[in-house]
C-alpha cells in the first residue's frame, strides 16, 4: 500500500512539478476533520499508526483522521472528480487545527481517467460485492482460528465474550461469543457497539458514540438453553484514545435481560 502511494505521488510530481506537501497533525484524543470540495472516492494512509475514516457506501466530502504515536506518514486522497490531494501526517499531543477546509487549488494533480463502459451504479455494486466476499473469507478464517478471551460479562445466565479484536485492511473484526447458561431461550433484540469516553455518572464529560457495523458473519437471532454461538462483526477501522473504551450492549427481544461488556484491549494486526 505504501509503495502505491509513493508511485502515484511521484507520477503527479513529475507531471505538475515538485509539490511541497502540507502537514496535518493528529492524535488519539480528538478527531481531525478534513472537508474536500468533492466527495472522497479513495483514501490511503502510509502507516497503520494513522487512521482516516470516510463513508465508503455513500460518497461524502469529509473524513476523520486519528493517530497513535509513531513515525510520520502520508495521506493520499482521490475525490470523485479525479483530483489528487496529498499530505504529510505527524502525531502531536497538541493539535494546531481540528478542521481543514480543502480548496480545489490544493490538488497536486489529476488522476488519469480510465475509460470504462459501466455505470456508476454498477461500479458501486461491484465494489460492494468485492468487499462482501473479502469479509466472508476473513470472517471464516477467524471463526476457524483458536478462541480467545479479551473480556467476558455474565448476567442472568447469559454470557457475552469478546474473543478477539483484529485489524485487517481498513476494517476491524470483532469475534464474539454468546452462551446461554440460563433456563430460558434467549432471543436477540440487538447487539450494538459503542466508543465510550468518560464516566456516565459525570454527564458533562461522558460521551457515547454508536459505531456502524458493515457486515455480520454467522449472526443469530436466538440462543437456545445450553447453546454457545460464535459470530463476527465487521466495523470501519478506528483507534481507541487513551481514555476511551469499547462497549458492547446486548439486549433481549421479549424480556428484560441486558448484558453490557467493556474493554480497552489492544487490537491485533493481521
Amino acid at each position: 500500500m505504501r509503495i502505491f502511494i509513493n508511485i502515484l505521488l511521484l507520477a503527479t510530481q513529475m507531471s505538475f512539478g515538485q509539490t511541497v506537501l502540507d502537514t496535518i497533525y493528529a492524535n488519539e484524543h480528538k478527531n481531525v476533520a478534513l472537508f474536500f470540495p468533492n466527495p472522497i472516492r479513495q483514501a490511503v494512509t502510509g502507516s497503520s499508526d494513522f487512521v482516516f475514516t470516510y463513508n465508503r457506501e455513500k460518497e461524502q466530502c469529509f473524513g476523520l483522521l486519528q493517530a497513535t504515536p509513531g513515525t510520520e506518514s502520508n495521506l493520499l486522497i482521490i475525490t470523485s472528480d479525479g483530483q489528487v490531494y496529498s499530505y504529510i501526517l505527524k502525531y502531536s499531543d497538541s493539535l494546531p487545527k481540528l478542521n481543514y477546509f480543502i480548496q480545489p487549488k490544493a490538488s497536486i494533480g489529476t488522476e488519469k481517467p480510465v475509460p470504462v463502459k459501466v455505470t456508476p451504479d454498477k461500479i458501486a455494486l461491484r465494489d460492494s460485492l468485492n468487499h462482501r466476499v473479502h469479509y466472508q473469507k476473513f470472517c471464516a478464517y477467524l471463526l476457524k482460528s483458536d478462541k480467545g478471551n479479551l473480556a467476558t460479562k455474565r448476567k442472568k445466565g447469559i454470557k457475552l465474550r469478546l474473543e478477539k479484536i483484529v485489524y485487517n485492511g481498513s476494517e476491524v473484526y470483532l469475534v464474539l461469543n454468546i452462551q446461554n447458561q440460563s433456563g430460558i431461550d434467549f432471543e436477540l433484540d440487538y447487539l450494538d457497539v459503542f466508543r465510550v469516553n468518560g464516566n456516565s455518572g459525570r454527564k458533562a464529560s461522558f460521551q457515547k458514540l454508536w459505531m456502524e457495523v458493515l457486515y455480520k458473519q454467522d449472526w443469530l437471532f436466538k440462543v437456545k438453553v445450553g447453546q454457545s454461538k460464535r459470530f463476527v462483526y465487521v466495523l470501519p477501522k478506528f483507534v481507541l484514545g487513551a481514555s476511551e473504551r469499547l462497549q458492547l450492549e446486548l439486549r433481549e427481544l421479549k424480556g428484560s435481560r441486558k448484558v453490557v461488556l467493556e474493554t480497552t484491549k489492544v487490537i491485533q494486526h493481521y
